[in-house]
């Protein structure tokens, strides 16, 4: 009888823990999958801003041009630190479920603004100024999705498989901005021709994301809140807001030290790449796209495992790797890419970066998680990160641009340079945040 009853228990508890696990690998799927359409809706911007760029700002210069939208893109990330505060508040105080379905119908609504807006032909200085406003408001709902993301993902990943499971919030990232590359060179080779893209077929991006979202946000409804936060919520402390935030300093300043390094060096081999192809190396439009989106599938293959690395090895020995190696091979990496003769050089070349920047990318949401209590880790993880994203990601192409335009096109190599550096004192002297979790610290409690 004893034996049985020992059986049956047994047997209650492996099922229950079934039950769990399944429940959270299908939180982390939805969480993901939500994730990766609000970057698509965003990255669409980057993608087919060489097709959109004229009808917005008629200007003969192409690199002109590009610099008016990039420009307007680099004002999308200004407003990322309000979107931190405001989702942050949310996420910390309603639920991060409730953060992540509204900036998900944000998102939405900013693409299908860019798909219906009108050209400078049309309504003249109104045109990029609706294009300003959607772009203001995809800015806001990535301000919170970052953070409202990386706080509901490290929460439902258990803790020995933590770095592997919210590597996927960089999977998804990337694979967002893919997804709009994809869609670009299915356009490009068997749809349309290049001036039907220039004159109507950039809209058509916009319209798909708009729908995504739509479906992600369905998706969201059914997602579960996480343990971490009705634990929080429970205990009847305040929860979120900047005047919470004030009281970790330090871990606000290691969020922004870590951010400004990784995020401008994502930036430079992400949306900024793409011209950078164009532009300085010389190759097709065709040839861009598929270097730049072969690129972004390695570097996809490369988050898991670096993440899954972090849980055998710690946090802190890829950040150190990144930031050492960034320190070491931007310059030369950028200055080879710049004299590849042909897109399966660039390709190679721009994989050897990926190899280094995936250090950070990885892993780096986790880290900024495992730093802040859950009362307010939605806030704690959102709003530096944004303030930073806004200064160094933001503004990565611009720059690089500029530098394009005044003949100095190797400044920028070693500006980025220099940013990343910062981020390499950060990451030797900060702690691994593996070994000294806040989550598992409350997980215990």
């Amino acid at each position: 009888m004893n034996t049985v009853t020992t059986k049956t228990a047994l047997d209650d508890r492996v099922e229950a823990g079934e039950r769990i696990s399944g429940k959270r690998l299908r939180a982390i799927f939805v969480g993901s999958a939500g994730n990766l359409v609000e970057w698509f809706d965003f990255y669409c911007y980057s993608a087919f801003a060489l097709y959109f760029a004229s009808s917005f700002f008629p200007k003969q210069d192409p690199t002109a041009q590009m610099m008016s939208t990039a420009g307007i893109f680099a004002l999308g990330f200004f407003v990322r630190p309000i979107g931190g505060i405001l989702f942050g508040h949310i996420g910390d105080r309603l639920g991060r479920k409730k953060a992540l379905m509204t900036s998900v119908l944000l998102m939405c609504f900013g693409s299908l603004l860019i798909a219906c807006a009108p050209t400078y032909a049309t309504a003249g200085i109104l045109s990029p100024c609706i294009l300003l406003l959607a772009r203001l408001l995809q800015g806001l709902s990535l301000g919170g999705e970052y953070g409202a993301s990386a706080t509901y993902l490290s929460e439902m990943a258990d803790s020995k498989h933590r770095g592997f499971y919210t590597s996927f919030q960089y999977v998804t990232l990337i694979g967002g901005q893919l997804m709009a590359l994809l869609l670009l060179l299915v356009l490009q080779r068997y749809l349309l021709d290049a001036e039907q893209l220039k004159a109507w077929g950039w809209r058509i991006p916009f319209v798909v994301g708009a729908c995504l979202a739509l479906l992600a946000l369905r998706m969201r409804h059914d997602m579960p809140e996480t343990q971490s936060f009705e634990a929080a919520r429970k205990k009847a402390k305040p929860m979120g807001g900047l005047k919470q935030l004030a009281q970790h300093p330090k871990e606000v300043l290691l969020v922004v030290g870590l951010t400004m390094g990784g995020t401008l060096a994502f930036y430079v081999y992400t949306t900024y790449m793409q011209k950078f192809l164009r532009l300085s190396v010389g190759l097709t439009d065709a040839q861009t796209t598929a270097v730049s989106a072969a690129s972004l599938l390695f570097a996809m293959c490369l988050q898991p495992l670096y993440g899954a690395l972090s849980d055998r090895i710690g946090r802190r020995p890829l950040l150190v790797g990144f930031a050492l190696l960034g320190t070491l091979f931007t310059v030369p990496l950028l200055t080879a890419i710049r004299n590849a003769t042909g897109p399966w050089e660039a390709f190679l070349l721009i994989a050897c970066a990926w190899i280094i920047v995936s250090g950070y990318t990885s892993i780096n949401a986790l880290v900024k998680a495992e730093l802040f209590p859950a009362s307010i880790r939605a806030t704690g993880v959102g709003v530096p990160y944004a303030f930073a994203v806004s200064v160094f990601g933001g503004t990565a192409e611009y720059l690089a641009l500029w530098f394009k335009s005044e003949q100095m096109e190797s400044g920028f190599y070693w500006y980025a340079t220099a940013v990343i550096a910062c981020t390499l004192i950060v990451c030797w002297f900060m702690r691994d945040t593996s070994k000294q979790s806040q989550i598992d610290a409350e997980m215990k409690a």
